[in-house]
């Protein structure tokens, strides 16, 4: 236990010396046109060592927005406007794949063809099946990027037989400790599963995480991009790279939101009930339609 307590502490402060070395020397990670740059970014991308300069980050927040709580809203503020902008830009996937869908109808059943042309010039060409497949990633994208912004809302379905029943303060300690126990550790979770996972399917030969950064080195010898554009049918939707993508993309936000969430309930339970929803960024129905808000 001892082992594990120093081993904790160790890595938080390291976490300082690495990210000040990986930001003073950019050349070693940013530099693509060097085969080991890239191999060092799949590297740390899921390593310890990652994971401790973020839990570091938050740490230090943490205790200045303690001190300054000012400085903890605008953090709050800011990161809830992120989840917000980026969710109300995704959304619009939703209008697009219905619109898609329709087109795909009518080219399908009244115009008979085979294909869809898009564009002028240099059309952009592709089977009716590929664009049938393609409303998968229209899916993904509103799963995805509007998970956290759905949660900024108050959209997500809870169970409310204990939450509901309890005082203001509890409510804060219970989002507090759920955020930590179970929102943070999903996003790490899935970050790396879906690290490794993203970037089989990118370069060759496959990266594992159970190589070091010395193996990875080595195979970087032999490295060269390999974007997954394999179909499940012949002329289908050949883009499923980015799927992987969106996947890692969700597991940030939502780690990034659950840092937003401790620090808003931290500050809800510090400043009392008159600061509930304090600076939330709820959209409305309008006028005359609350009572349909917050039912979807």
């Amino acid at each position: 236990m001892l082992d594990a307590i120093l081993w904790v502490f160790q890595n938080i402060a390291m976490a300082f010396y690495n990210l000040a070395y990986a930001v003073s020397h950019p050349q070693l990670w940013l530099d693509w046109s060097d085969k080991q740059a890239i191999m060092r970014v799949v590297y740390y991308g899921g390593s310890v060592e990652l994971f401790f300069v973020a839990f570091t980050t938050f740490l230090v927040l943490t205790a200045i927005g303690i001190w300054k709580t000012g400085f903890m809203w605008g953090l709050v503020r800011g990161l809830e406007g992120f989840a917000n902008t980026v969710g109300r830009f995704a959304a619009w996937a939703g209008l697009i794949m219905v619109i898609q869908q329709i087109i795909i109808v009518f080219i399908q059943r009244i115009f008979a063809r085979p294909d869809l042309v898009i564009g002028f010039g240099i059309p952009l060409q592709f089977d009716v099946s590929w664009y049938s497949e393609e409303l998968k990633l229209y899916n993904a994208l509103i799963v995805t990027l509007c998970a956290t912004y759905t949660f900024v809302q108050g959209g997500h379905v809870r169970v409310d037989l204990i939450y509901s029943a309890v005082g203001h303060s509890t409510k804060r300690v219970i989002d507090m400790v759920g955020s930590l126990i179970f929102m943070m550790p999903m996003a790490v979770l899935t970050w790396m599963y879906g690290w490794y996972f993203m970037w089989r399917h990118l370069i060759v030969p496959n990266p594992s995480a159970s190589d070091g950064l010395d193996r990875l080195l080595m195979k970087s010898r032999a490295l060269r991009w390999n974007v997954e554009t394999i179909g499940f049918s012949p002329n289908g939707f050949n883009g499923y790279f980015l799927f992987k993508v969106l996947l890692i993309s969700f597991a940030g936000m939502v780690f990034l939101h659950a840092m937003a969430f401790f620090w808003r309930s931290y500050l809800e339970f510090r400043e009392g009930p008159e600061s509930a929803n304090k600076y939330l960024d709820k959209d409305t129905l309008g006028a005359g339609e609350e009572a349909y808000e917050g039912t979807h």
